[in-house]
């Protein structure tokens, strides 16, 4: 039994390993549904004393008035018997409370730095674990009490605010009623009975408690309620007696008030046969009990909870990236290795595994190919600059049979425009790799939690990049030129042969100059011209993928790696600078994953001994 109490207790531990409000959104859904015991009564029906009762020990505020203000979740834990008394506030990690009028105090604090130091409420809960050899392994939750009027210092709506508040928690349908009734007023006007009705019909989950039994008017006694003659739960109610004020003010412990309660109902001759069944440590049994057997109806849905839940914190943990390593080798190695995932992505990319690299393949198969078909050659195959070029070239002496100057003057003035294509061409890849570099880079999810290295990353590939474009401009270019500087000599060696098949050869002697034979001329560059251009169409991918993509997937970011070896630790930890509140709540996903595991373990080895 004390095994299913404290997974739960483990569970609702996680769900607020964050602070009281709850920071992951799925984790309300998990609260709700772990079974718990919401405390329910109105003012001074004794709400206080009995929680005081079932723990031993005097740790709430009291006075007159609205004295809870806020939701009380107290968890009790059993240790070994000899084990010192000890509270624990989540709110005040490492903190651990001995004297439990610290306690008291505390709460009293921690209620006014959320409501101020006024008679406001807030729906906000305190989280309170006591853990002593003398109680149950349990949860209780206390809320506000129930009043019908409003105090001075509080506005009309308290009224309705508070009872809002306390139906929030007990409409829950995981949500056991300990409702807390005075014996001394007429139960027709219970506060507690009166909500618990309203949500719970049936009463299949209100466990009901009747206080001040020993303040009730001679004659009269509580026989009929304890008994389910006056009003009939599906549970027996519960008599308590409660310390007096006076006993309070004498400062009389929970041993002596728990023996003179014993004594009371064992004692009192209207009560004799009810003993057994009544009393504060019975209640607290009887509590323990319940939840267990709620708890066994429950396993099944909270296995499949907690596995969901610590699906989502596993993701969300590995959203948020490993923790920093301290030393310079720890950071040095993080670095490389976040490096390595993203240069393997932009790898991938290339290769066709993760989308992007076929756009390369569309510039060598589309846009070179169009933007050669683009180039105009009319100017320099133009009339006027064809007889320009040839004359010049003939200088002083005409050519005899073929202007081969002029030839070489007219494709050298045309290939030259070949060059921005070829250009553009290493330009456009040169685009799509810095373009494919912002992909992984966003891809990889580790960089997300260094915005520092990313940028340093970033401008590290862009600049290696930089680099092989201006190699291969100039590898690129040097085809080009290449095709001007040297002259495929097979490709003219047809013309004294066209000549010798019937062509006239005067035409290139007395009347070199005339029309037909310069639009000849013409007709000849470009035809060797557009030989060179299909010739190019094919060079210049082999040259730029040579040069930009082949490089890119070999050494991207060798410059970048070369340079950390060079930072010192403080260069380093520039690169790994992260959000603080990332360290914080990687390290709270963390704490709260280790206890849901632990909690899922311990379901497991329940729901098999089954």
């Amino acid at each position: 039994m004390d095994n299913l109490i404290t997974l739960v207790n483990k569970i609702q531990r996680a769900c607020t390993a964050l602070g009281d409000h709850g920071e992951a959104n799925a984790l309300p859904t998990l609260w709700d549904s772990l079974p718990s015991i919401a405390v329910v009564g109105g003012q001074s029906s004794g709400k206080s004393s009995v929680l005081e009762s079932i723990v031993g020990k005097d740790f709430l505020p009291r006075g007159s008035g609205i004295v809870t203000r806020r939701p009380l979740v107290l968890q009790l834990h059993k240790i070994s018997e000899g084990g010192r008394e000890y509270a624990e506030f989540p709110h005040l990690p490492r903190k651990r409370f001995t004297d439990f009028a610290a306690v008291r105090k505390e709460i009293q604090d921690e209620t006014d730095r959320i409501t101020g130091r006024t008679k406001q409420i807030s729906s906000v809960p305190i989280h309170l674990s006591i853990f002593s050899p003398y109680v149950v392994n349990l949860t209780l939750i206390d809320l506000p009490g129930l009043t019908k009027v409003a105090v001075e210092g509080q506005p009309d709506s308290i009224v309705q605010e508070i009872e809002n508040m306390v139906r929030s928690f007990i409409e829950k349908p995981n949500c056991i009623i300990l409702a807390i009734s005075p014996a001394n007023q007429d139960l027709a006007t219970s506060d507690a009975i009166k909500i618990s009705r309203e949500v719970d019909p049936t009463g299949e989950r209100t466990l009901g408690v009747l206080t001040k039994i020993d303040l009730m008017d001679k004659g009269t006694d509580a026989v009929d309620i304890l008994e389910g003659k006056a009003y009939r739960l599906k549970f027996p109610w519960v008599g308590v007696v409660n310390r007096s004020q006076a006993d309070i003010n004498k400062n009389v412990d929970m041993i002596a008030a728990r023996r003179r309660e014993r004594e009371y109902f064992a004692n009192t001759p209207e009560y004799k046969h009810l003993a057994h069944r009544m009393g504060s440590e019975h209640l607290a049994k009887m509590l323990s009990k319940h939840l267990e057997n709620v708890i066994k109806s429950k396993i099944p849905g909270l296995q499949s909870l907690v596995s969901k839940t610590i699906s989502e914190l596993e993701t969300e943990l590995s959203r948020l990236g490993k923790p920093i390593a301290a030393d310079a080798g720890g950071k040095l190695y993080s670095i490389m290795e976040i490096c390595r995932i993203f240069d393997q992505i932009y790898k991938e990319h290339l290769d066709g595994v993760r989308p992007g690299g076929d756009k390369i393949y569309n510039v060598f198969d589309n846009q070179l190919p169009a933007a050669l078909k683009r180039l105009q050659f009319d100017k320099q195959l133009a009339m006027e600059n064809i007889r320009k070029l040839i004359t010049e070239a003939d200088g002083y002496q005409p050519h005899l049979i073929a202007p081969e100057q002029g030839y070489r003057r007219l494709i050298e003035s045309t290939l030259v425009t070949i060059r921005g294509p070829a250009e553009a061409a290493v330009d456009a890849v040169h685009a799509l790799l810095k373009d494919l570099v912002h992909k992984a880079i966003n891809e990889t999810l580790e960089l997300r939690q260094y915005p520092g290295l990313r940028v340093e990353l970033s401008n590290a590939a862009c600049e290696s990049l930089d680099r092989m474009r201006e190699e291969s401009k100039k590898a690129t270019l040097q085809l080009v030129d290449m095709e001007s500087s040297y002259l495929t000599v097979d490709f003219f060696r047809k013309l004294p042969q066209d000549v010798e098949k019937g062509g006239n050869p005067s035409h290139s002697i007395f009347d070199r100059y005339n029309d037909s034979y310069l639009r000849r001329i013409g007709t000849t560059v470009l035809s060797y011209v557009n030989m060179v251009c299909a010739s190019l169409r094919n060079s210049i991918p082999k040259s730029v993928v040579y040069c930009q993509v082949r490089e890119a997937k070999r050494s991207l970011l060798d410059h970048f790696f070369t340079d950390l070896g060079k930072m010192d630790q403080k260069r380093l930890s520039s690169l790994l600078n992260e959000d603080p509140a990332v360290m914080e709540r990687r390290a709270a996903i963390a704490k709260r994953l280790e206890l849901y595991r632990s909690a899922q373990a311990e379901i497991d080895s329940v729901a098999w001994s089954k």
